[in-house]
């Protein structure tokens, strides 16, 4: 079933109409909530990195 154009506008106009759009403060909060979890997430990996490289060296013999 198609629907006209003017139909189509009108009926995202309607959706549109119905977002909710976060305080200023719910943004910042959240901001800070995704900043602070990529530096965990990103301290992390750095650990297991140094860790897993000291094991492969380790394994292969590599370094001192």
């Amino acid at each position: 079933m198609k629907t006209s154009p003017t139909t189509y506008l009108r009926q995202v106009k309607q959706e549109v109409s119905k977002i909710t759009w976060p305080s200023r403060k719910e943004a910042t909060s959240l901001t800070i909530v995704v900043m602070i979890m990529c530096l965990i997430f990103a301290v992390y990996f750095f650990v297991a990195d140094y860790i897993s490289a000291g094991i492969i060296k380790i394994i292969l013999g590599i370094g001192a």
